[in-house]
C-alpha cells in the first residue's frame, strides 16, 4: 500500500470519526457529563496524549512575539469553538450539528474578506450565499419538539458560532503553523485550553460521578478524547504530507453523510425534508467556496 493510499485512508478515517462524533457525544450529555465538563475531560487528554508524544519532534521553544496569537488561537479554538459546539449538541440534534459544523470553509471565506481583504470571487460570493440560506433555514424552520433537544434553534446558532470561531482559529494559527512543528503547536494550545476553560468548565467537570459512570459512558468519553480530539489530528496531519490541502479538505463533504447515516441507523435522529433540503444548500454553497478559479488565460505571468 503506498504511503498516498494510506494518506488518503487517514483522512477518510478523520472525516469517518468526526461524523461518527455528533451521535456518540450526544449520547452522554447532559445525563452522564455536562457539556462543559467534557470539554474539560477533552482538553485533558489532549493536552497529556501531545505532550507525551511531542518528544518525537523536535525541541522547540515558542518565541515571546508569539505568545499573544498563540493565546488567541487556544481561545478560539480549544476555548469558545468547542464550549459552543458541546451545548449546541446538547440543546439540538445529530444531524443539525454534523449539517452545521461544515459551513467552516464558508466562514474562512467571509472572515479573510474582512480581516485580510481577500478576494471574493463571483463563484465563491454565490456559494457563500447559498450555503448560509441552507444553514439559515436549518435554524429556522428545522423546529421539531424533542425531548433529548430542548432548544434546536439555540443549538443551531451555537454550531454556527463554533463554526465562526473555529473559523477565526484556522486563520490565525496558520502563521504559528508555518513556523512550528506541530507537536509544538497543539501541546501549548491545548494546555493553555485547560487554564482559559477552567473558570467556565470547572463546576461541571466536579459535579462528574465517575464511580457511577455506565461502561457505555466511559467508552464513548474515551472516543472523543483519543478519536475525535486525538487521533483526528494526528490522521489530518499524515495526511497533509502526502495530499494537497485542497485534497483533505474535499474530505469535508464525506462527514454530514457519515453523521446522518450513523444518526437514522442508530435511532438516534430522524430526517425531514428541511433537514435534507437544507444539507443539501450547505453542501453545495461549501463545494463552491471551496473550487479553486480557473486561471484566466488572458493574464500572463
Amino acid at each position: 500500500m503506498t504511503k498516498r493510499t494510506l494518506a488518503l485512508l487517514a483522512a477518510l478515517g478523520a472525516t469517518v470519526i468526526y461524523g461518527l462524533n455528533h451521535t456518540i457525544a450526544k449520547g452522554v450529555m447532559p445525563i452522564y457529563v455536562k457539556p462543559f465538563g467534557f470539554i474539560m475531560i477533552r482538553v485533558l487528554g489532549a493536552t497529556a496524549l501531545f505532550w507525551a508524544i511531542s518528544f518525537l519532534g523536535p525541541s522547540e521553544k515558542i518565541e515571546k512575539k508569539d505568545w499573544g496569537r498563540l493565546i488567541l488561537c487556544a481561545l478560539f479554538g480549544m476555548v469558545i469553538n468547542m464550549l459552543a459546539f458541546f451545548k449546541g449538541l446538547e440543546l439540538s440534534t445529530p444531524i443539525n450539528s454534523s449539517v452545521l459544523v461544515t459551513t467552516t470553509p464558508i466562514i474562512v471565506v467571509v472572515l479573510s474578506a474582512l480581516l485580510i481583504q481577500e478576494r471574493i470571487r463571483l463563484l465563491k460570493g454565490l456559494g457563500v450565499i447559498i450555503g448560509l440560506i441552507g444553514a439559515l433555514g436549518l435554524i429556522i424552520y428545522g423546529q421539531e419538539v424533542r425531548q433529548d433537544a430542548p432548544n434546536i434553534p439555540l443549538g443551531n446558532m451555537l454550531f454556527l458560532v463554533n463554526a465562526l470561531f473555529f473559523g477565526l482559529y484556522l486563520i490565525l494559527v496558520k502563521k504559528l503553523i508555518a513556523k512550528y512543528h506541530p507537536f509544538t503547536l497543539m501541546k501549548w494550545l491545548f494546555l493553555l485550553g485547560i487554564f482559559i476553560n477552567l473558570p467556565v468548565a470547572l463546576p461541571d467537570f466536579l459535579e462528574i460521578s465517575w464511580t457511577t459512570l455506565p461502561g457505555e459512558a466511559l467508552w464513548k468519553i474515551a472516543f472523543v478524547v483519543l478519536g475525535t480530539t486525538f487521533c483526528t489530528y494526528l490522521f489530518n496531519a499524515f495526511a497533509l504530507t502526502q495530499l494537497k490541502a485542497s485534497t483533505v479538505s474535499a474530505f469535508i463533504y464525506v462527514q454530514p453523510l457519515v453523521g446522518i447515516v450513523f444518526a437514522v441507523a442508530s435511532g438516534k435522529d430522524e430526517l425531514s425534508p428541511v433537514k435534507i433540503i437544507a444539507a443539501l444548500m450547505v453542501c453545495l454553497g461549501v463545494y463552491l467556496v471551496s473550487k479553486k478559479a480557473k486561471p484566466d488565460p488572458s493574464v500572463t505571468s
